[in-house]
């Protein structure tokens, strides 16, 4: 504020607009079309730390990390141009993760816009589709008041905000009173009611169903003990989608897992055969591409969101509710029920399908596979543990293999599926929570597209254990092209030795390519990661994953040549058809599957 006049840097009222709403970092790259605010942030140095990136990328999807992690508003900025474009793949990232991230984009000066000057464009169209609000800023008193205005939107939208910025405009002075910021109004929209009759209409349903699913999403987070209640009183298999993962510990003798392709056999098995699912906070988005639901008598919703109910598919009970709440009431309304053959088939299934996983996770010769890296990870790990995921086979293998219990926190660009979040993602971990273990999981070709900001955990002391799986191939696309295509392409390439890589850059780094190592090696990271950052390079073998939406186990479909085969190639000699659980425990088999959906 100037002693000879009552006013305040524009700059520095943006940032304490900013600190105001609890931000205490934010993630970009100087330019000379943002140099203003990072005067401003200079200037508030001690009251937010800037935290420099190599990519802007990276600090967009780091700050929509923050927004997942925390609930709070992440923050990234870049330069006019293409310092702003290279925002976008995060800023996508949190649109369709629906979470709150405001973009700082830099202008050119007021008096040169709209004149095709130096790296001077209409950026608006840019970031129309993105955001839910995004305005260019033309007044230097209107600055800070954009930013609260922005900040507002993001979090009621649950979605991105935009903000141009004219770099003269941060400079200039303002009335000291011509500002403020309404961060003391904001609170978080609560909703308690639970209409007793739509509980009751959902508890007579589920009582009354033979083949029962409980399918649940990330609306049911916090849930968990109140999923497990209404299983186990009325004897009903839980499902989730992957991001659910860990809401109930994994092994639960009650969790089919997830189904489709990124899932588990026992979830898909089960959700061919059902016959009633209480869909809660959830928004599966293969549902129709798949017909998920298509022998599905009645389909039962909740969700705190009214957009979602109906969304995925014809409801018989729509019910506008918490999903901890809802849960819970359904419960009491609930009469105990005795063990059906239904629950015993799919029980009998899940223990069938977990011992196939113990099996190759404790595999002790042979080449290294993904699945003993991951027995490894979680030998080092505790329920404090924070993973931050990547995009392809990572998902796949960390759905099955990763150990996880609602304490710990797991998480991926869920919607928008972009390669390249895990080390941006572990970043924002690691600044939000310095005091758990954070690990960050990548396939090699999503870390190769953002390894230059290894340094950045280096740059700011943050302890990471970084897991790269190196096979020299995209997996998941692989895989994909075995099914669809006439042959593979574009789907291989070089090695990187990722070990060097993180050597190059200050960082602790080890190579592993034998079974027998990564009990010592991982158990070094550990040790060197209560102090530093740290990267295992895992050289695995290019094996798929055993594809659980495409099983060819079923006699009745398959012949005894194609279902040895499909044994020998993913070493599944004991997994067994669901049709033969249903068959022991009298339960009627439709015969049917579902479609795997998607491209």
């Amino acid at each position: 504020m100037s002693k000879e006049t009552n006013t305040i840097n524009a700059g520095t009222a943006m940032i304490k607009v900013l600190e105001s709403w609890g931000v205490d970092h934010l993630y970009g790259i100087p330019g000379g079309s943002i140099n203003s605010t990072m005067d401003a942030l200079l200037k508030e140095k001690d009251n937010i730390k800037y935290i420099q990136v190599r990519h802007e990328e990276v600090g967009a999807m780091a700050a929509a990390a923050d927004a997942k992690l925390t609930g709070k508003i992440g923050v990234a900025f870049g330069s006019a141009g293409p310092g702003g474009t290279h925002l976008l793949n995060g800023l996508y990232d949190a649109r369709e993760d629906h979470v709150p991230v405001l973009a700082l984009v830099g202008q050119f000066g007021t008096s040169g816009m709209n004149m095709d000057t130096f790296q001077e464009m209409n950026e608006n169209p840019i970031y129309a589709d993105v955001a839910v609000y995004n305005v260019t800023v033309v007044t230097a008193e209107s600055l800070p008041h954009i930013i609260d205005e922005a900040i507002r939107r993001a979090y009621a939208n649950k979605g991105v905000a935009v903000v141009q910025i004219p770099v003269d405009l941060p400079w200039k002075d303002i009335p000291s009173e011509s500002w403020y910021s309404s961060a003391n109004s904001h609170q978080d929209f609560v909703y308690e009611h639970v209409d007793v009759q739509q509980a009751q209409s959902i508890a007579d349903i589920l009582s009354a169903a033979k083949r029962p699913l409980i399918y649940y999403g990330i609306g049911t987070r916090g849930a968990g003990q109140e999923l497990e209640e209404l299983s186990n009183k009325l004897k009903i298999p839980l499902m989730s989608t992957y991001p659910a993962k860990g809401i109930l510990p994994d092994r639960h003798p009650h969790y089919l897992g997830s189904a489709n392709r990124v899932a588990h056999k026992p979830a898909n098995d089960a959700l061919a055969q059902a016959d009633v699912i209480l869909f809660v906070g959830s928004n599966y988005p293969f549902a129709e591409v798949s017909n998920a639901f298509k022998n599905v008598e009645k389909f039962l919703q909740i969700d705190l969101d009214p957009s979602k109910l109906g969304k995925r598919h014809h409801t018989d009970v729509a019910m506008l509710a918490d999903a901890k709440l809802a849960l819970k009431k359904i419960t009491e309304l609930s009469s105990e029920k005795e063990e059906t053959p239904w629950w015993q088939a799919n029980l009998e299934n899940i223990k069938n399908w977990n011992s196939y996983l113990d099996k190759i996770e404790h595999k002790t010769d042979g080449d290294l596979q993904a699945y003993q890296v991951y027995n490894a990870i979680n030998s080092i790990t505790n329920e404090k543990t924070i993973f931050s995921l990547d995009v392809g086979d990572v998902n796949q293998l960390a759905n099955r293999h990763l150990l996880l219990k609602e304490s710990n926190i797991h998480f991926t660009s869920n919607l928008f599926a972009s390669m390249g979040v895990g080390i941006p993602g572990s970043i924002a971990a690691k600044l939000n929570y310095p005091d758990r273990q954070v690990f960050s999981l990548s396939g090699d070709g999503g870390a190769a597209m953002v390894m230059q900001d290894l340094v950045t955990q280096v740059q700011y002391n943050l302890p990471i254990i970084n897991v790269v799986f190196s096979n020299n191939q995209f997996g998941f696309i692989k895989d994909e092209q075995e099914d669809t295509n006439n042959g593979y392409l574009g789907t291989t390439f070089n090695d990187i030795d990722f070990s060097k890589v993180a050597d190059s850059m200050g960082m602790a780094g080890f190579r592993v390519d034998k079974i027998s190592d990564l009990d010592l090696v991982f158990k070094k990271a550990q040790e060197i990661a209560k102090n530093e950052p740290v990267l295992i390079d895992v050289l695995i073998s290019g094996d798929r994953p055993i594809p659980v939406e495409n099983m060819k186990l079923d006699p009745a479909k398959f012949s005894d040549e194609q279902i040895s085969s499909f044994k020998k190639r993913y070493d599944a000699d004991e997994l067994i058809p669901f049709s033969t659980y249903l068959k022991k425990f009298g339960v009627e088999t439709l015969n049917d599957e579902i479609n795997e959906g998607g491209f």
